[in-house]
């Protein structure tokens, strides 16, 4: 399973931003998917995702009203719409997938074997 994350930039705060987060090597179906971020010198922060069976969705507190993840199964593609972007917001994202975390650690970033390579948000003041 191979994950490529695209669509970071630089954006001035109350900007937008959407990222994709494109699944090869397999259907992700049956995948919980999800989006992480890290600051420099902080660690890595779950953003949003979904839960295995695709049907639920998970929101940081931080970026419950502002962000929205979706997906697109004919394109094995994962959204991160990020709107209304605050300073707050830069970071590296990083999407992720894993076919057996429970629900209770889909927060949990060492629980996820997949990794895109990361695409960098930088949000300015």
């Amino acid at each position: 399973v191979q994950l490529q994350a695209f669509g970071g930039g630089l954006v001035q705060a109350g900007g937008s931003l959407r990222l994709s987060c494109t699944v090869s090597g397999r259907t992700f179906r049956g995948y919980a998917m999800a989006w992480f971020r890290q600051a420099p010198g902080k660690e890595r922060q779950y953003v949003a995702g979904f839960s295995r069976n695709g049907g639920t969705t998970y929101y940081e507190d931080s970026v419950k009203n502002r962000f929205t993840v979706s997906r697109d199964n004919t394109k094995n593609t994962v959204y991160l719409q990020m709107n209304n972007l605050k300073p707050e917001d830069t970071a590296v994202y990083y999407c992720a997938a894993d076919s057996s975390v429970i629900t209770s650690q889909y927060r949990n970033y060492l629980q996820y074997d997949y990794w895109g390579q990361g695409t960098l948000v930088t949000v300015s003041s």
